[in-house]
C-alpha cells in the first residue's frame, strides 16, 4: 500500500495520498487552499484520484477541494452536518484573517454525504467511515481497519486534540466522540492525523494529557 503526505498551506495541513500501490487508483485524504501541491503529490506517485475525502469542513482542509475535484473530475466525500463551513470558504478566511488571500475557494461541486459507519469501496481501498463530532459537528475519521491505520484529522493528534474554540466546536461532544469511536481502537492502530506527526492510539491513550478527562458516564 501507498500511504503519501504532505504538510501543506500557512497551517501545515497533512495531505494524504492513498492507493493500494504506487501509479494506480488512489484517494486523496483533505485538500488545503494549495491544490497544485496536491496535484504535484499525485504526480510524484503516479496516482490516478477516483475520490477526494474531507475530514471536516475547516478553510485549512477544503479551501482547495473544489479545485481539486474539478481538476481531477472528482467527487468531494463530506458529512453534510458541515455544510455551513464546507460551503462557505470565503467567510471561514475573512473571519479568520480579516481578508481573502488571492486563491479559487470555490466549493466543490459535486459533493457526497459521508454518513457514520458507512464502508467506502474506492479504487480497491476500503475504508470506514467514523463521525467523530466536536471539533466541528461533520468531522470524520477514515479507518482502514485490515490495515490498522486511522486517518484522524483534527480529532486526535499527538499528544493533543483537536481545537473546540470555533464555531460549531465543543469539548464534551469531542470527548465522547473520543471515547466511544477512536479509542474502542486496538493500541497498535496507526493515527495519521491532520496536522503533526504520526502516533498510534495505544501512545496516545497511555500518555496524551486531554485523555485524562474521559472516563465513562
Amino acid at each position: 500500500m501507498l500511504i503519501a503526505s504532505a504538510s501543506l498551506w500557512v497551517a501545515e495541513t497533512n495531505t494524504y495520498v492513498v492507493a493500494t500501490e504506487p501509479g494506480g487508483l488512489g484517494v486523496v485524504i483533505d485538500a488545503p487552499p494549495d491544490p497544485p501541491a496536491v496535484a504535484e503529490l499525485l504526480a510524484r506517485h503516479g496516482v490516478t484520484p477516483v475520490a477526494l475525502l474531507i475530514t471536516h469542513g475547516h478553510i485549512d482542509h477544503v479551501g482547495g477541494a473544489g479545485s481539486v475535484a474539478r481538476d481531477f473530475g472528482i467527487a468531494a466525500y463530506v458529512h453534510p452536518d458541515d455544510d455551513f463551513l464546507t460551503l462557505d470558504p470565503v467567510g471561514q478566511l475573512r473571519m479568520l484573517f480579516g481578508m481573502v488571500p488571492p486563491g479559487d475557494y470555490a466549493p466543490p461541486e459535486e459533493r457526497r454525504p459521508l454518513a457514520d459507519g458507512e464502508r467506502l469501496s474506492i479504487g480497491g481501498l476500503e475504508l470506514e467511515v467514523l463521525h467523530t463530532p466536536g471539533h466541528t459537528p461533520g468531522h470524520c475519521c477514515f479507518l482502514l481497519r485490515d490495515e490498522g491505520i486511522l486517518f484522524s484529522g483534527d480529532q486526535l493528534f499527538a499528544g493533543s486534540i483537536g481545537r473546540t474554540d470555533l464555531p460549531g466546536g465543543d469539548l464534551r461532544t469531542l470527548l465522547v466522540s473520543m471515547r466511544d469511536k477512536v479509542l474502542t481502537l486496538a493500541d497498535d492502530v496507526q493515527v495519521l492525523p491532520g496536522h503533526g506527526p504520526a502516533t498510534t492510539i495505544g501512545r496516545e491513550r497511555r500518555t496524551n494529557p486531554f485523555l485524562l478527562q474521559l472516563a465513562p458516564d
